[in-house]
């Protein structure tokens, strides 16, 4: 990490009361609590990550994990922070155990398709290829055929870009990672033009 950057963790954003006791897709039972986003849920840049992975060690107090870690510091190689992206989830909860992921991912995309009717972003970028699946609708998509291109997608510019745990997992991924958060800063200035 640069010198200049210390990750911290990103205001969360409250769960709507009408979704927060949810049990529809059957996560509930997993005894994860619900996450709706974190960072700026007004900013133009939507980031989707498959759950809300580990925000609290075993003693309940909260951390910011390795996937956080590594999204921040991509996120401030190009200039980005807390105001400027909105990161939510394709699951509002971090599975604990064996579930349907298809049917659970596929009853959770109603809850991510309320945040576009509300937020309405100017970009979308979905970090790996869980997200890519469920957003572009296509178990075929693959991050690697689909990076450093922009696509639209539900009618939203999107770009993709590998999951920051995988980058942590693979450090050789890292000039990857940080070459698709340029061209999604790239892409976002071309639009602001």
């Amino acid at each position: 990490m640069t010198n200049d950057f210390c990750p911290v963790r990103w205001p969360e954003i409250p769960t709507p009361c009408k979704q927060i006791d949810c049990q529809e897709c059957g996560l509930y039972e997993h005894g994860s609590r619900m996450v709706w986003g974190e960072g700026n849920p007004d900013a133009r840049i939507m980031v989707i990550l498959d759950n809300p992975g580990l925000r609290e060690d075993k003693e309940g107090n909260p951390f910011v994990c390795g996937t956080r870690q590594a999204l921040q510091q991509a996120a401030h190689h190009v200039g980005l922070g807390s105001e400027d992206i909105y990161v939510t989830y394709i699951l509002k909860r971090k599975p604990t155990r064996a579930y349907d992921k298809e049917n659970v991912r596929k009853i959770c995309m109603r809850h991510l398709d309320e945040q576009f009717g509300i937020t309405q972003p100017g970009h979308v970028l979905c970090l790996g290829n869980v997200a890519v699946h469920s957003f572009f609708q296509d178990t075929d998509a693959e991050v690697k055929t689909l990076r450093q291109q922009l696509h639209h997608v539900r009618g939203y510019p999107t770009t993709v870009a590998y999951h920051p745990l995988a980058v942590r997992r693979r450090p050789n991924l890292w000039a990857k990672f940080t070459e698709d958060w340029e061209f999604l800063a790239k892409c976002r200035h071309q639009n602001l033009q």
